[in-house]
């Protein structure tokens, strides 16, 4: 797997808004190994591809660009596909696979980050805080009734590292936590304080929701309209997961009736969303941009993990291969 002068071709062809374009992590790949890095994105799929052929290593940032098989089939040269992300979504794995490339990711570096994300726009949106902000900026004096978290039940779904980081800080806030997972763990449980029960239990007994499970074939379209139906009247809504666990449309229904009591969302079926999308005509929300885990400290530890990703592969040892 070498290039010219026997040193790997590492591509990233895509990194805009910039991540790991300025890391100075980035040198220790430059000592070893040929770096082509793009700051901006592709015009199309036919640049996309051009710009990878012939690399030894595809270095995708921020999971920003998509990999389906009939462009993983074109790349016969590529070895590893590092992901500078923690969701493998972006990325035909069974194509990949196919194709004998190595898919790595960043899993669990930065939990407590995406875990605080989550926990603002939970906070953020118990107390109003966007919907105030709104009536504030066009004049109005609101006298809104905010929601306290203390003592209420948090049902989380998906209790791998964000959602136990997730638990942590509700426990810290008086909250009751019961939680569904696909692979329950009752120490996990018993070390934190909170309880397993069915799906369907926790969507009827939880005042708050917080999805936190991966994007797989048996997660997608997880929580549809069957299952905001049985969350309670007034039920809060968060998700830092993947837009497509949740059917979107449901979620605008439910925030359209009042059925649900208001949306934390920093992620979305279709992305950047578009300026008609109905979620954004809804009062009762708090957005942001896919932006769970971009502080400094989260890029850095993503842009780290990756580049030891990459740098295991080349040794021989790859780790966090999915």
């Amino acid at each position: 797997m070498k290039s010219a002068m026997n040193r790997p071709r590492i591509v990233i062809p895509g990194d805009a808004p910039v991540m790991i374009g300025d890391s100075p992590h980035l040198d220790r790949l430059r000592e070893i190994a040929d770096v082509e890095l793009h700051r901006d994105r592709p015009a199309d799929e036919t640049e996309q591809l051009q710009r990878v052929i012939g690399a030894d290593i595809l270095l995708n940032s921020r999971g920003l660009l998509h990999w389906p098989g009939h462009l993983l089939r074109q790349l016969p040269s590529v070895k590893l596909i590092a992901l500078c992300a923690i969701g493998t979504d972006c990325i035909d794995l069974p194509a990949a696979s196919e194709m004998g490339m190595t898919v790595c990711n960043v899993p669990g570096r930065t939990a407590s980050v995406v875990a605080e994300h989550a926990f603002c726009l939970l906070l953020g949106l118990s107390r109003r805080v966007g919907r105030m902000t709104e009536l504030m900026k066009a004049g109005q004096w609101p006298h809104e009734i905010a929601f306290s978290l203390e003592g209420k039940t948090l049902g989380i779904i998906g209790t791998g590292q964000i959602g136990c980081e997730m638990i942590r800080r509700a426990r810290a806030f008086g909250m009751k936590v019961i939680a569904w997972s696909f692979n329950p763990d009752d120490a996990k449980a018993r070390k934190l304080g909170f309880t397993y029960t069915d799906m369907d239990s926790v969507l009827r007994d939880s005042d708050a929701l917080s999805i936190h499970v991966k994007l797989t074939d048996d997660s997608r379209g997880l929580i549809g309209k069957r299952e905001l139906g049985l969350t309670k009247q007034g039920c809060l809504l968060i998700n830092t997961a993947r837009g497509a666990v949740l059917d979107h449309a449901a979620v605008v229904d439910g925030l359209n009736s009042g059925h649900l009591g208001g949306a934390g969302l920093d992620v979305f079926s279709t992305e950047p969303l578009t300026p008609n999308d109905p979620i954004l005509k809804c009062e009762q929300v708090v957005l942001t941009p896919h932006a769970a885990d971009q502080v400094p400290e989260g890029i850095d530890a993503l842009t780290a993990g990756c580049v030891e990703n990459v740098l295991s592969f080349l040794n021989g040892k790859p780790v966090n291969v999915v």
